[in-house]
């Protein structure tokens, strides 16, 4: 026997020997659903609890914070639209889309001692 076909023995698992019942259906398909729910856990989940931050963060931003774009700029908001921002980076005024903002890097209200 070569490699290949080990390899391809191994992976459908050993038949069944005569005179032995084979698994029943369910058990073959638990792995499978073992890794659906590990992919949940581990990709989807976090993935979600991201996205819901992500969506309080722009109901959050108001004028006068200092905020990073996913494009890089930082700049400051000078004022917020239902789905776009003012942003004012060193001389220039931008138009953003409020899902281009990454992070608030400043609150403009907040006060920074500690």
């Amino acid at each position: 026997m070569n490699m290949t076909s080990q390899l391809a023995i191994l992976a459908m698992g050993a038949p069944a020997a005569p005179g032995q019942p084979a698994a029943p259906f369910y058990m073959q398909m638990i792995p499978f659903v073992l890794m659906i729910v590990v992919f949940y856990f581990i990709l989807i989940r976090p993935q979600q609890k991201k996205a819901k931050q992500h969506q309080e963060l722009l109901k959050q931003i108001k004028a006068g914070d200092r905020v990073l774009t996913s494009s890089g700029i930082i700049g400051t908001v000078i004022s917020v639209k239902e789905k776009s921002i003012s942003l004012r980076s060193a001389d220039t005024k931008l138009e953003i889309l409020k899902s281009a903002i990454a992070e608030v890097t400043d609150r403009g209200g907040e006060s920074t001692e500690s």
